[in-house]
C-alpha cells in the first residue's frame, strides 16, 4: 500500500502558552494572515518551484492590512509590535517569500518614508504603499557593499533643478516590474541620503538575478542607475546620513526573528505530522525513542524563539528596545530555525526532500532569511560590541 501524508495541517505550537494571553485586535490581526494563508495554500509550492512573482497576493495582503510592520503614520492601519510579529510570523509559516515582502513592502520601504518624507510625500505615498497599490523598493545592498553597506558607491550629485544618480544596486527585491525605488546615494558632501525613483525614470534598468534556490516567490534584481534625473522635491528631507538609514534597519531587524520563528514552526509541525503518519517496521515514527528526541529538540527551539519575539514585542510597546536586542532575536532565532529545519528534513527521510511535503522549501528560504538584515557575523560583531566594549570591525 502507497502511504499519504497530510503534513500541512497547522497545530498551533505554543508549549509554554506564550500566545495564550495575545491581545484581541492583535489575535484578529493574526487570524487575517492564517486565512490569508488558507488562501494561497494549494498554490504554494507550485509558485516557489515556478519562481513566479505572486502580485495579486501581494496587493491581497495589502487589502488585508498586512504589510504594515508595526509603522505610524497617517491614513496607516497601525499594527501593533506584537500583531505585525505575529502576522510575519504566520505568513512565512506558510510561505517565507511572502513574509520576505512583507520585510521590503511594509518594513523597509514604508518605515522609510514614515521615518524620512516630508508631510507632503507622506501623503502622497504611505497609505498607497500599504496597501500595495504602489509596489516599493529599498535600494541599499550593491555589488561590492553588502554587510559593509554603509560604503556604498551610488552617487547623487544636483544639477540645476534636478539629482542625477548614477551607480549600481544588487539584491533588491521590487527592483523588477514594480512602480516606485527608495534610493540610497552618496551625495558630494559625502553623506548618505534617500531618494524616490520611479522606475519608468530614463537611465533606470533592472535585471532579474537567476539561479537563486531560496525564496525563489520573492523576485530580486541588480539594477542600474544610469544618469537618472529625478526632481529636487524626490529627496526625502528627513534621510542625510547613514544613521537614518540605520534606524530602518534596526526596526525591521525584528521581524526577521518573527519570520524565522514561522519558518521553524512549520518544520516542527510537517514533522510531526509526519512521525504520527509515517509507519515503520509496523508501528507510527512517533513510538521510536530517536525521533521522539528529535521532535522535542525541535520544540525546545521553537519555544525559546517563541519568548525571545514575545518578550521583545512588549519592549518595543514599551519603546524600550535596543537595536542591539533585535540584533540578538535575529541571530538567535535564525541559527535555530535552521537547525530545527534541518532536523525535520533529515527525520524526514528521502520525503524530506519533497515540495509537496513543505519542509525543503523552509529549509532552503531559511538559509537566506539568515543572511539578509545583517548576517551571522555582523549581528555577533554588534552584539560583542555591546557586552565587551571594544569594536571588532575592521
Amino acid at each position: 500500500m502507497i502511504q499519504d501524508y497530510d503534513v500541512s495541517q497547522p497545530l498551533d505550537t505554543d508549549f509554554y502558552r506564550v500566545f495564550a494571553d495575545v491581545p484581541a485586535e492583535d489575535r484578529e490581526a493574526w487570524r487575517r494572515a492564517r486565512g490569508f494563508v488558507d488562501e494561497i495554500w494549494p498554490t504554494i509550492n507550485e509558485a516557489w518551484e515556478d519562481a513566479e512573482y505572486p502580485f495579486s497576493r501581494v496587493r491581497r495582503m495589502g487589502e488585508l492590512g498586512l504589510l504594515n510592520d508595526g509603522v505610524e503614520g497617517p491614513g496607516l492601519r497601525t499594527l501593533s509590535p506584537l500583531a505585525a510579529g505575529l502576522v510575519t510570523m504566520e505568513v512565512s509559516r506558510g510561505d517565507g517569500s511572502l513574509g520576505t515582502i512583507i520585510a521590503i513592502q511594509g518594513g523597509l520601504a514604508l518605515r522609510t518614508i514614515a521615518l524620512h518624507a516630508s508631510q507632503e510625500q507622506k501623503e502622497r505615498w504611505l497609505v498607497p504603499v500599504e496597501r500595495a497599490e504602489v509596489i516599493t523598493a529599498f535600494a541599499l545592498t550593491e555589488p561590492g557593499h553588502g554587510s559593509d553597506s554603509v560604503a556604498l558607491e551610488t552617487t547623487a550629485v544636483r544639477d540645476g533643478d534636478s539629482w542625477v544618480i548614477n551607480g549600481t544596486k544588487k539584491w533588491i527585491g521590487h527592483g523588477l516590474n514594480g512602480d516606485l525605488t527608495i534610493v540610497w546615494a552618496r551625495v558630494p558632501e559625502g553623506e548618505v541620503r534617500a531618494f524616490f525613483v520611479p522606475q519608468d525614470t530614463p537611465g533606470y534598468s533592472a535585471e532579474l538575478i537567476t539561479g537563486k534556490v531560496a525564496l525563489r516567490s520573492v523576485h530580486q534584481t541588480r539594477i542600474t542607475f544610469d544618469d537618472v534625473r529625478v526632481p529636487l522635491d524626490n529627496v526625502l528631507p528627513g534621510a542625510n546620513s547613514f544613521k537614518d538609514t540605520s534606524r530602518v534597519l534596526y526596526a525591521t531587524r525584528l521581524g526577521v526573528a518573527w519570520s524565522a520563528l514561522g519558518h521553524a514552526i512549520a518544520c516542527y509541525e510537517a514533522a510531526l505530522n509526519y512521525a504520527q503518519q509515517r509507519i515503520q517496521f509496523g508501528r507510527p515514527l512517533a513510538q521510536s525513542q530517536m525521533v521522539q528526541e528529535r521532535l522535542t529538540q525541535m520544540l525546545s527551539d521553537v519555544t525559546s524563539m517563541q519568548l525571545h519575539c514575545m518578550h521583545l514585542a512588549t519592549l518595543d510597546t514599551r519603546g524600550e528596545l535596543d537595536p542591539v536586542m533585535a540584533s540578538m532575536a535575529k541571530y538567535t532565532c535564525t541559527r535555530k530555525a535552521r537547525a530545527v529545519a534541518s532536523i525535520a528534513r533529515d527525520m524526514m527521510g528521502a520525503n524530506g526532500i519533497l515540495l509537496e511535503n513543505h519542509v525543503i522549501r523552509h529549509l532552503v528560504d531559511m538559509e537566506a532569511v539568515h543572511t539578509y538584515e545583517g548576517t551571522e557575523s555582523i549581528q555577533a560583531l554588534l552584539i560583542g560590541r555591546r557586552v565587551t566594549g571594544e569594536s571588532a570591525f575592521a
